[in-house]
């Protein structure tokens, strides 16, 4: 394969991961919010997806960011009377965010990006022996 497009198959990976990062780190912040009035819906988690593209130029297909969708689950609520989000029979919702399936997904989505990184790595010292190789 040629060292160009690895490198650009890799790094296509490599902005794919971290923006799924971002939107992981998004619902995670947001995992404790509340909405603000009373009745109203939390912050929903986001999910987000991936979509095979063609890097015309290279004549590669890469990954890419696909839509951002949200995850339809139910918000989970808690009996809260005297909070100011409360409804009528004192229910707080809550984000339907589980930080539990947020930190294992950081976590697939971190080894990817080391996977990608080290990609680049292999490729790199691919191409600088090549050239060491014709220098000699």
């Amino acid at each position: 394969m040629d060292f160009l497009k690895t490198m650009s198959i890799a790094t296509s990976g490599l902005r794919a991961q971290a923006g799924r990062m971002r939107i992981i780190s998004e619902n995670v912040a947001n995992a404790d919010s509340t909405p603000a009035s009373p009745g109203a819906d939390p912050y929903r988690r986001k999910v987000p997806t991936f979509k095979a593209e063609l890097d015309r130029s290279l004549d590669a297909k890469v990954v890419g960011m696909g839509k951002v969708g949200v995850d339809k689950s139910d918000f989970k609520l808690k009996y809260e009377p005297g909070h100011p989000a409360a409804d009528d029979s004192g229910n707080v919702k809550y984000p339907n965010v589980n930080s539990l399936v947020e930190m294992t997904d950081m976590r697939e989505a971190q080894r990817s990006y080391e996977a990608n990184v080290n990609v680049i790595s292999a490729t790199r010292r691919m191409l600088q022996r090549t050239l060491d190789i014709l220098r000699a």
